[in-house]
């Protein structure tokens, strides 16, 4: 009678490893929960810029505002009949240098 209570503790004591050590175990489950966590922060960000896309698709649509602004901003868009003024921070150096072909004629 020994004998089966040995192996019976035995028994009790493998399944219990399986269940928090071995594979879909307590550890892996913290691991999961981890990732889980991280990916929503990320999706979090991803759903953000998104939104902020989304805005500026509609902004575009709209009208030439929105156009304007983005090429000002990302191309350097100067209109006609504009005067674009310069700022450079005392301490720094600029080199500027004027085109022929860029500016317009008068």
């Amino acid at each position: 009678m020994k004998w089966v209570t040995w192996v019976l503790l035995f028994a009790l004591a493998g399944l219990q490893y399986s269940l928090w050590m071995g594979h879909g175990g307590w550890h892996d489950m913290l691991k999961l929960e981890r990732s889980v966590i991280a990916q929503n922060a990320s999706n979090e960000n991803l759903i953000q810029r998104n939104r902020a896309l989304i805005a500026e698709v509609k902004d575009l649509a709209k009208g030439k505002d929105a156009i304007n602004e983005m090429a000002r901003a990302k191309l350097g868009y100067i209109q006609n009949g504009e005067v674009f003024y310069r700022f450079v921070p005392s301490g720094t150096s600029a080199i500027i240098t004027a085109n022929s072909d860029t500016t317009p004629n008068r």
